[in-house]
């Protein structure tokens, strides 16, 4: 039998082959590092939250610009079956969390007039744009209690909310004396006979209103939409639900005291602030 001997190095490569390689480690992907910490204890992750003061005050611009702008032109963005007090504050805080870049511009006016176009409110949000927020599209907490990891999958956000769930876990209560909101602040209202939707909700503009510099530089407005269609009496078309946009001096002066912006109506809940701007 004749042995045949391998060159050193063939048998070197070989003996190499058969050893389990180690993995190579992968840098984890560039990005922004997401807190889901709770530290204030308010149900959101600390992540997705407003950090700073210019982001704060960026989305406070666009969420009254956009809110206020349904007055004038609603968009078709603005789906038709989310039209009522709640969806509004839905789609505006939504659309204010948006990169506005000019994809967004296009499909937030379309079907508008030439001239009547949405303005630039302010620059974007920098923190939290809503292509990379880390609850996505599920910007609504639904039910009471610190933040947890499972809460996405288990139902806890959602990206739909009525103006109850707003109230309740997305908001804190900030007072009832119009000095201490901020535009994008909310005003809670609450009718317990009416049993389909007790719960009502406007926008506070306030400074941030296109009324407040067009006329007369009143600073006190609010922004709200009264809700969904209803049948009218048998033959009569369908009452459909509107825009309003008023000063809190005029509510208080509503023919039904239910509505007065006052500390002394028990109808009136308050001032509450979204908790990512708290």
């Amino acid at each position: 039998m004749v042995r045949q001997w391998l060159p050193l190095g063939i048998l070197l490569l070989l003996l190499a082959g058969c050893e389990r390689a180690e993995p190579r480690r992968v840098a984890p992907p560039a990005g922004p590092v997401v807190s889901w910490s709770d530290e204030d204890q308010d149900g959101f992750p600390d992540g997705a939250e407003l950090a700073s003061a210019n982001d704060r005050q960026n989305f406070r611009r666009w969420m009254a610009g956009i809110a206020e702008w349904q007055y004038y032109q609603m968009s078709e963005a603005w789906n038709e079956q989310q039209r009522d007090c709640a969806g509004l504050v839905r789609f505006a805080v939504r659309e204010s969390l948006r990169r506005h870049d000019r994809a967004w511009f296009q499909a937030i006016n379309k079907g508008l007039p030439p001239g009547d176009e949405y303005p630039v409110f302010a620059p974007d949000v920098a923190s939290l744009s809503l292509d990379r927020h880390p609850l996505g599209e599920k910007l609504f907490r639904t039910a009471f209690g610190l933040f947890r990891m499972e809460d996405p999958a288990a139902g806890r956000f959602a990206e739909f909310a009525d103006a109850r769930s707003l109230k309740n876990y997305n908001t804190v209560f900030i007072g009832r004396d119009p000095d201490r909101a901020l535009p994008g602040d909310l005003l809670f209202f609450h009718q317990p006979w009416v049993q389909r939707y007790p719960y009502h909700v406007m926008i506070y503009l306030g400074t941030a209103s296109r009324a407040s510099r067009e006329e007369g530089g009143a600073n006190d407005w609010v922004v709200y939409h009264t809700g969904g269609s209803t049948p009218g009496p048998a033959g009569q078309p369908v009452e459909r639900g509107v825009m309003k946009k008023v000063r809190l001096a005029e509510l208080r002066l509503h023919p039904d005291p239910r509505w007065h912006p006052r500390a002394g109506n028990r109808h009136f809940l308050g001032f509450y602030r979204l908790k990512i701007l708290d």
